[in-house]
């Protein structure tokens, strides 16, 4: 059963979106991927939020480019918490995707994370399982030792 549902709303998202999915498999949660539209398939997505809860999702991560309403549509769809990702792409490189994301209206908060930052996503949503799952605190914990440590040794290699 998925504890993270990860929705993009173009196929061309993929790519950046996979990293989400990285960040969870390295905690071992796992998660169902979905492509629908908020403005081409706005039905197929309200579906997919409505029954989210139902068949065990957690924790939603939106991805989404250019308008990016996604996030936002999904939030007000359900109670459980959303992170969104701006993606970059268009005109605007992703600055479009990032002020439609992060601009939601008092009463639907959307978590959002830097353009692109799928993977801090996927972590995002584990530090938000983990506040009710003493072992996954356990391995966040490890994964931030192991950071540090790393960040120490490439420190060894510069003096």
């Amino acid at each position: 059963m998925a504890e993270v549902g990860i929705i993009m709303g173009s196929q061309s998202d993929l790519d950046k979106m996979k990293k989400a999915r990285e960040a969870l498999e390295a905690f071992g949660i796992d998660s169902e991927m979905i492509v629908a539209s908020a403005h081409r398939t706005p039905e197929r997505v309200r579906q997919w939020a409505l029954g989210a809860e139902e068949r065990g999702v957690r924790v939603i991560i939106a991805g989404a480019g250019m308008a990016a309403h996604l996030a936002g549509v999904v939030a007000s769809l359900t109670v459980l918490p959303v992170i969104g990702v701006p993606c970059s792409g268009g005109a605007l490189g992703g600055v479009d995707a990032l002020y439609a994301t992060v601009n939601m209206p008092k009463g639907t908060p959307v978590a959002t994370v830097a353009i692109d930052g799928a993977y801090n996503a996927g972590l995002l949503a584990v530090q938000i399982l983990a506040a009710s799952n003493p072992d996954l605190r356990e391995k966040l914990k490890a994964f931030r030792e192991k950071q540090a440590a790393e960040i120490a040794r490439q420190s060894e290699g510069i003096r």
